[in-house]
């Protein structure tokens, strides 16, 4: 084995690749059996709300209360479960009521009631905006129970079946209440997944799977910045096929768990495409299945945004290209490597929740949290930062196939101080959710038919490809799932914000990238409004696998590319960056002021990749946050130190935690500048924060690479400097 040089120079400037001959032709796209076929996005119409009243159930598990209940085990969400077997009951008095939030106002156009025996002879059905002040929408004093389908019309966040007489002594009793719309009438849930999702069963001719990986790989091997997106997804079973994962592809398993899904072979990226030198090898992913390797080891030699969770490698994980060339950072997540993890030239890397089999080297940074079998805590020398357990967490959302070959989405439960993964003793437990709960959406379809979508109470699936935005796509309903699949590119038209989380609980945003439009956008993705101040720490909101862009495949500008306003927020795995290469990239062309900014309290990140942005990397104003690894590079790009800052202090830190916080701590923290046009630029430190106990750092470093440029300290006015053609970290095991 060769040992990992001790200098790894940045990603080296290269311009986008000419653009191969497209060989989809020779592909099968995947469709979700047995459900209805779709117009594709070149014949759906672009805004999608039918006049004619639609057939899905709005209330379906949407959040509902009621007046009393019987007892615990006649609740109010009995009614709106889609379960017949189960039941609301109130109390064995008049007036009763039930209500069902629909998470935003729509166009109610009919209820249906089920009862029990215990039925109603009057009643009303009444909507509210507020839940405060209702207006009837259906009256009856002479109804005699059953199922009872009221065609009515009323817009309304919130519906309520309001009794006033009871047909027997005992309360109202209910088996199912329905809510149709409007909204809903073109707009169904579930559906094909459209021509660039391909799906493989384990009946199908190897060389038949081959030949497809391979033209999917010969066309994305180099396309850094074109518009081909992939997914690749294996039903359960064994394949023996190796799989190259090119940009912008994702493969993943189809099963419940990891080993339900097995490549004999290999899941492999390499960077022949660009002479052996992995620090380009973004936007692609892995997920869900198990490796048996050929030649005992599998190769995922990468740098920023190309996940790889809920793996299980049969055999040893090497994380550098063929010849050991450069790579510059990943990110491992809920996967079991049996062998030996080999970094050899990753710069730095995170482990979460995984297990390892051993750990061979570390550059300069390398952080594992809750990983059985990571190396003992050791930074600087080796670079190992290790915590027992991780604070809090929840996996990642992910599509299976479900026993009757149905298309669910799991939706991983909540731990707290977790360690290993969630499979290792059984299914991962969770919440599955059918496909037929989510609107399916594909390139074409506007934000106005997705906002439809939302508010007919449907979770999103964005399928691969490029959608373009006018207006804010807006998730407003608690424990919404926002899921792509094969790097799903959203592109905000006009210099809107792209995508907007209200203060709920349990919104899970996962598996997009955004891109930067030409006109500026004020944020590209905002979690929570400037006044948020719910808490929500038994059910946070997540970020997870969303990738930020600013220029590169073009001009773009968004003076903030994350805002994070709601408390107890869980940010797993982004990168923000604004280009250093492709085209639209100067100084003053691809503008974009901060990567992250956190002003929610108790927010969790892990992960957190954010480069070359022109004022603060990251800026951090809430209380009670946690960093668990944080990888920078200043902006390559300041013409002069006056042009990007020259007063006191001298440049802007990467990692900037307001003076107003009282509590906040980090773990396995790096900054790095590589000043190209004038290596004279300094920083005055990489790291800035109130000098007070609550605020704690573990395992910080900051390099110059090769010289070009200087941070004066590492933090504050402690550590440093770094600089000097040697590329030597400069480190700061704890402060204060």
């Amino acid at each position: 084995m060769h040992p990992a040089p001790l200098v790894s120079p940045p990603r080296a400037t290269r311009p986008a690749a000419a653009a191969l001959l497209l060989v989809a032709a020779l592909l099968v796209p995947g469709t979700v059996p047995g459900a209805p076929d779709r117009a594709s996005a070149a014949t759906r119409p672009a805004t999608a709300r039918a006049a004619a009243c639609g057939t899905s159930d709005a209330a379906l598990n949407r959040p509902a209360t009621a007046s009393s209940s019987e007892s615990s085990a006649f609740p109010a969400s009995a009614a709106v479960d889609g379960n017949a077997g189960t039941r609301w009951s109130s109390a064995f008095s008049d007036p009763q009521w039930l209500q069902v939030d629909l998470g935003s106002s729509q166009q109610v156009c009919q209820v249906v009631l089920s009862w029990e025996a215990a039925y109603a002879t009057a009643f009303q059905i009444q909507v509210s905006d507020n839940g405060t002040s209702w207006t009837n929408v259906y009256s009856t004093t002479t109804a005699t129970g059953g199922t009872q389908t009221l065609n009515v019309t009323g817009t309304g966040r919130y519906v309520r079946l309001y009794g006033t007489a009871r047909a027997t002594q005992y309360g109202y009793s209910l088996f199912g209440l329905t809510v149709h719309t409007e909204s809903g009438g073109n707009l169904p849930g579930g559906g094909d997944l459209g021509p660039n999702v391909y799906v493989f069963d384990p009946s199908m001719p190897a060389s038949t799977i081959q030949s497809r990986l391979d033209s999917v790989f010969t066309q994305q091997e180099s396309n850094q910045f074109g518009s081909a997106r992939y997914a690749l997804l294996f039903k359960p079973g064994s394949y023996n096929v190796n799989a190259n994962i090119g940009f912008y592809t994702s493969i993943a398993g189809l099963g419940r768990n990891p080993d339900d899904v097995t490549i004999n072979g290999g899941v492999t990226v390499d960077a022949g495409w660009f002479g052996g030198n992995a620090t380009q090898n973004f936007w692609r992913s892995a997920e869900n299945l198990a490796i048996s390797p050929s030649g005992g080891a599998d190769r995922w030699a990468v740098s920023q945004a190309a996940p790889f969770r809920r793996i299980h490698v049969r055999g040893d994980l090497n994380l550098a290209p063929t010849g050991y060339g450069w790579a510059s950072g990943g990110y491992i997540a809920d996967s079991k490597v049996d062998g030996q993890v080999q970094p050899y030239s990753q710069q730095q890397w995170l482990t979460r929740d995984s297990q390892i089999g051993g750990n061979l080297n570390g550059v300069w940074n390398q952080v594992f949290s809750g990983v059985v079998g990571a190396p003992a805590q050791s930074f600087p020398n080796p670079p190992y930062t290790t915590l027992d357990t991780s604070p809090v967490t929840r996996e990642k959302p992910y599509l299976y196939v479900d026993s009757s070959g149905a298309y669910q989405v799991l939706v991983p439960a909540l731990r707290r101080n977790s360690r290993g993964t969630t499979w290792s003793g059984g299914a991962t437990p969770g919440t599955s959710i059918p496909l037929t709960q989510f609107y399916v959406a594909k390139p074409g379809d506007s934000a106005a038919t997705i906002n439809a979508a939302l508010a007919q109470g449907l979770n999103l699936l964005f399928t691969p490809g490029v959608y373009h935005l006018s207006q804010t796509i807006n998730v407003t309903r608690p424990d919404t799932v926002v899921l792509g699949i094969g790097y799903p590119t959203l592109i905000p038209d006009n210099g809107v914000t792209p995508m907007a989380v209200a203060d709920v609980d349990g919104v899970k945003v996962a598996g997009l990238l955004f891109d930067a439009g030409t006109v500026n956008s004020p944020v590209l993705l905002q979690v929570g409004p400037s006044n948020a101040s719910a808490g929500h720490s038994a059910n946070p909101t997540s970020v997870q696998d969303v990738f930020f862009r600013i220029g590169g495949a073009g001009a773009g500008k968004a003076t903030n590319s994350l805002v994070v306003n709601s408390d107890d927020t869980l940010i797993d795995h982004i990168w923000a960056w604004r280009a250093d290469h492709g085209s639209g990239v100067g100084w003053t062309v691809n503008t974009a002021d901060n990567g992250l900014t956190v002003n929610g309290d108790n927010v969790t990140g892990y992960g957190l990749f954010v480069e070359h942005y022109q004022k603060y990397q990251l800026v951090w104003n809430g209380n009670g946050g946690k960093t668990i690894f944080f990888q920078n590079e200043m902006p390559y790009d300041p013409p002069s130190q006056s042009a990007w800052r020259s007063d006191s202090p001298d440049g802007y830190a990467s990692y900037k935690v307001a003076d107003s916080v009282t509590t906040h701590e980090g773990w396995g923290l790096g900054a790095y500048c590589y000043f190209n046009v004038d290596p004279s630029i300094t920083a005055a430190r990489g790291f800035e924060a109130p000098n007070r106990s609550g605020v704690r750092f573990h395992d910080l470093l900051t390099v110059s690479l090769g010289g070009n440029g200087t941070i004066t300290h590492v933090i504050n006015n402690t550590g440093g400097p770094a600089t000097g053609t040697a590329t030597v970290p400069s480190n700061v095991v704890t402060y204060p």
